[in-house]
């Protein structure tokens, strides 16, 4: 008996030291205490290691669930998310009466062209949406610290947002996830090309300033049951879009200025895009080019008025400047309110040309009306010549002696370029009557002479009846020539002047002067 009892205590105590490090010895202790049988030492000791089985079983399996909550998808399913559709359904508010607040943050990532012809622009913009999902709430204690989580975009409600100037679906993927957090709040970013309508105010083409309007709201659901809220004020959206723009195309990016209006119980935000033309490229391949047409039209005044080529030049030109009117018709839209700027510069610069034209081709028409009558009078001598040469031939060999024809003739037909009609006459009345008859058979030897005599006597004659006539429309076109050409510089010198003037003047826009809507925002987007 006592061998028995110094065997059980030395088995005892080694397996309670040994027990929580090696619960494998447990069969083992089970038997010994099956083999000394009748004690009640043996039994209270089995007691006691069935208990304390079980307390390591059952902390054991508290380890495992424990480690099995730090995940996800057991965060799901604790939201009830996989499978609930009811999420998705209605708004997600406890009373109907409550009115769902939702923040709106958008943000210009690039301009990607503007159409005038059609009167659209084409935008890429990122909105950001915050919101509180009342069924969405858990303590992060519980799930190893988990605050937020990427969730799928169709297992939660989201607000029905749109674009009342929309005209086209956007190319841009559909967002797939959005972020939930502990304390039931909703974060949703969704990229958008928005294809929308704006008025192009082109008065001052290329020097212009566009202002476009991206207005948000929803689509069904009035300011009872959501209400959209600005985020950021406006000097922050546009310091935040200048540093995220990738590309603006032919446009600078401004300002973008938010406003919210509420018509008819539904709120509306208004983000208002200021962007400006770079024109340098309109400058180098229009408006310069216009103007070198101008000084060539201008320089063609050296050219001579005697010929043609003078005339052809000017309307070559003409032509060209029209051409350009026609590349320009292409650009602007033709549902504008007022005449473009551009449009009067073209205008005015081919006014300026056609005045030229009309005064070179009234300078031209003086020219040959001046060269016309100094032919007239040159046929009109000649006939008058032709005429008195056969009357002096038929006076000689038919009437030669008739001395009052003869008379005529000799006085008509036979005067020297330096003796007068009058001196002539008085000449023939003192001659003999043999003098006479000899000088109408000679008469025949000198018509050659007489042809040229007369031909000198019509010069003369003209010359006195019509004295400084011959040679004046030719000098008068010098002095038009000269006065059209100060006028001309003038005139152009006053328009380029007027035009560049109305162009640098700033327009005054309702637009660019809309106040600055500020709202309690969250510092940074997510």
């Amino acid at each position: 008996m006592m061998l028995a009892g110094f065997l059980f205590l030395l088995l005892t105590g080694g397996s309670t030291s040994s027990y929580s490090e090696q619960p494998e010895l447990l069969d083992v202790q089970q038997k010994s205490n099956q083999s000394f049988g009748n004690g009640g030492n043996t039994s209270s000791y089995s007691e006691e290691s069935v208990l304390q089985q079980n307390f390591n079983q059952s902390s054991q399996e508290d380890g495992e669930s424990s480690n099995s909550s730090c995940s996800y998808r057991d965060l799901l399913k604790h939201l009830n998310l996989t499978k609930n559709e009811l999420h998705t359904m209605t708004l997600p508010v406890r009373d109907h009466t409550s009115t769902m607040q939702i923040e709106l943050a958008v943000l210009l990532y690039a301009i990607l062209d503007v159409k005038e012809k059609d009167q659209k622009f084409v935008s890429y913009i990122c909105t950001s949406m915050f919101w509180k999902d009342e069924y969405i709430r858990w303590d992060p204690k519980d799930f190893c610290g988990i605050e937020m989580m990427y969730i799928s975009s169709q297992l939660v409600w989201k607000p029905d947002l749109i674009v009342q100037e929309m005209t086209d679906q956007g190319k841009a993927p559909p967002s797939p996830y959005l972020i939930v957090r502990n304390n039931s709040e909703v974060v949703f970013k969704k990229y958008m090309v928005v294809v929308s309508n704006c008025r192009m105010q082109i008065y001052k083409f290329p020097f212009d300033i566009q202002s476009c309007n991206l207005t948000f709201r929803s689509a069904m659901h009035k300011d009872k049951a959501i209400k959209f809220e600005i985020m950021f004020d406006s000097s922050t959206t546009t310091e935040w879009s200048h540093e995220s723009i990738q590309t603006q195309s032919e446009w600078l990016f401004i300002n973008m200025t938010v406003s919210d209006v509420t018509v008819r119980n539904k709120s509306y935000v208004i983000y208002t895009i200021s962007m400006k033309r770079r024109s340098l490229l309109y400058i180098v391949n229009f408006l310069l080019p216009i103007m070198f047409f101008l000084c060539l039209d201008l320089a063609s005044f050296l050219i001579s008025d005697s010929g043609g080529e003078k005339l052809g030049f000017k309307v070559t030109v003409l032509l060209a400047v029209t051409v350009m009117q026609l590349i320009l018709n292409e650009i602007l839209p033709s549902s504008s309110d007022r005449t473009p700027l551009i449009a009067i510069y073209c205008i005015g610069v081919f006014g300026l040309m056609l005045l030229s034209l009309l005064e070179t081709i009234v300078v031209m028409y003086l020219m040959e009306k001046d060269s016309d009558s100094q032919d007239s009078d040159a046929d009109r001598d000649q006939s008058l010549c032709k005429d008195c040469g056969d009357k002096e031939s038929k006076v000689s060999f038919h009437n030669c002696f008739r001395e009052v024809k003869k008379l005529h003739c000799a006085c008509i037909c036979d005067v020297s370029p330096g003796e007068a009609p009058s001196e002539r006459l008085s000449m023939a009345k003192e001659g003999s009557s043999s003098q006479l008859t000899e000088e109408c058979r000679d008469s025949e030897k000198l018509s050659d002479e007489l042809v040229e005599a007369m031909k000198t006597l019509s010069l003369l004659l003209s010359s006195r009846k019509e004295g400084k006539k011959w040679g004046y429309w030719t000098r008068m076109t010098k002095t038009i020539n000269k006065v059209f050409f100060i006028f001309y510089i003038i005139a152009a010198s006053v328009f380029l002047a007027y035009m560049f003037i109305m162009w640098s003047t700033p327009e005054k826009n309702s637009a660019y002067n809309s106040e600055n809507c500020h709202a309690a925002g969250r510092p940074a987007l997510v």
